[in-house]
């Protein structure tokens, strides 16, 4: 398996800092919100974006792409009726997949529950016809630069859109392209009737990109979620794509989290078989 990290677990620490203990603890991949680097890309400096590409190589640790898309920024909305934002929205996206490439990424999850949630007077079907939209003109960047967008269902404490595995497929299925694809993540697994590896079973051809951690919001291990099955589900599978930790609840300390998820995630690896 291979094993990455989101950057903002680091909080306040440089970038070069951060990579340096992820690779320490053993992570050969970070995954980057774009709001350590600035609220909104375009403001995100060619020196800046040559900082912390220079910062990841000097780490030993690949920049595998970008999370929390639109956090921290403003008048974008994914399932809006408003036609204007949707294709404004649809083009940030696009700049987004620019940065990621510039920082050597493939891929970006877009979860972002804020930007999704249902407006007043918007049917669920009516949202994915939106979203769909949306996503359209983030197309052409996409394919330009090789970069994939990874659906990321949530659970309902988040939100109301994309709440399970199967709704973030059909999305996927509805836009038809290549660059558009499924991300799981265990929190959000955890709030469906369906076991986890039921569900990685189901997706595995969609399945794109993988977050480890616990329904307590803390890293694997932390809680009472089992990471043997769900491991060796993802073997089964021939899952090819990263194993990423994802943490929201700092409390047990930044070190313990980073290098005790990764040593957990590594002892429920499934024994290979000589």
């Amino acid at each position: 398996m291979r094993y990455a990290i989101c950057n903002e677990t680091f909080h306040d620490r440089s970038h070069a800092a951060g990579f340096a203990f992820a690779a320490e603890c053993g992570y050969t991949g970070v995954e980057v919100a774009p709001f350590t680097m600035a609220h909104y890309v375009h403001d995100i400096t060619a020196a800046q974006r040559a900082e912390i590409r220079d910062a990841a190589k000097q780490a030993g640790v690949q920049i595998i792409g970008l999370h929390w898309l639109l956090a921290k920024t403003d008048g974008f909305y994914l399932t809006t009726p408003d036609a204007a934002i949707r294709k404004k929205t649809g083009e940030y996206l696009g700049q987004l997949a620019w940065l990621c490439r510039e920082l050597n990424g493939t891929l970006m999850v877009l979860g972002s529950p804020l930007q999704r949630n249902l407006l007043p007077g918007v049917t669920l079907a009516q949202a994915h016809e939106y979203a769909a939209d949306t996503l359209s003109y983030a197309l052409p960047a996409l394919e330009e630069t090789g970069v994939t967008i990874a659906l990321e269902p949530l659970g309902p404490s988040e939100g109301d859109f994309l709440l399970t595995a199967a709704e973030g497929a059909g999305l996927m299925q509805r836009i038809a392209s290549p660059w558009v694809r499924l991300h799981l993540d265990c929190k959000a697994m955890s709030s469906e009737p369906t076991p986890i590896p039921d569900i990685l079973r189901a997706q595995a051809q969609h399945l794109h990109h993988f977050h480890a951690n616990d329904p307590n919001r803390q890293g694997p291990g932390f809680g009472e979620l089992k990471f043997e099955p769900i491991m060796q589900t993802l073997d089964d599978i021939g899952y090819e794509g990263w194993v990423s930790v994802e943490v929201f609840d700092y409390t047990p300390g930044i070190d313990r989290l980073t290098r005790e998820s990764i040593e957990y995630l590594k002892k429920c690896e499934p024994k290979k078989k000589i």
